[in-house]
């Protein structure tokens, strides 16, 4: 005998197909929303992790300035301090110069020269003063070139005057004093 299926085979087919279509399109969309979550919380984590990062480096970054602003201030107090001792040497060094000047020109003005002047601006000296003749300014010039504590005399005018009655040389010379102390004129003192 012949079956004959009178039931709407087609339709329940298409129905079944339609079911599992919109089964599998909820399972997608479950998943696809599953992706973007798990996306979204790794993206949003990363995020997070990276704001702490920069915020740990931006809080980093201002200590280091502190205390970048701290070396320098302790390298500015350094410098002002070398700066310090510096001057403070240099007057040490420099506080038995004028007495060695004194010594010195004591030593080396010969006979018949008087100082009227003598003024020192650094390590140069400006003399004036009277001779009883262009020799003696020779001389005196010729003392301070062999000097130890002196150097580069050079006479600036020389010109004849009456004085109390007597014919002198008035003269003007400038001449150098010597940075480095000698050995020997530190053991003799």
């Amino acid at each position: 005998m012949i079956r004959i299926n009178l039931l709407p085979h087609r339709e329940i087919a298409k129905k079944a197909r339609r079911q599992q279509f919109f089964v599998l399109f909820g399972l997608v969309a479950v998943l696809a929303a599953l992706v973007v979550f798990v996306v979204y919380t790794f993206i949003d984590g990363a995020i997070n992790s990276q704001a702490g990062r920069n915020t740990f480096l931006t809080t980093k970054i201002e200590e280091l300035n502190k205390e970048i602003a701290e070396i320098n201030g302790l390298k500015e107090q350094t410098q002002a301090l070398l700066a310090r001792k510096q001057i403070i040497e240099d007057l040490q060094r420099d506080r038995g110069e004028t007495v060695y000047l004194l010594s010195e020109m004591v030593k080396q003005v010969p006979e018949g020269i008087y100082l009227k002047s003598l003024q020192q601006t650094g390590l140069n000296v400006n003399v004036t003063g009277y001779a009883q003749s262009n020799a003696r300014i020779s001389a005196l010039m010729r003392n301070l070139e062999t000097s130890e504590w002196l150097e580069r005399a050079r006479l600036i005018e020389s010109k004849a005057v009456l004085l109390k009655g007597r014919r002198v040389n008035e003269f003007g010379m400038n001449f150098a004093q010597t940075r480095t102390k000698p050995e020997d004129g530190k053991g003799g003192k």
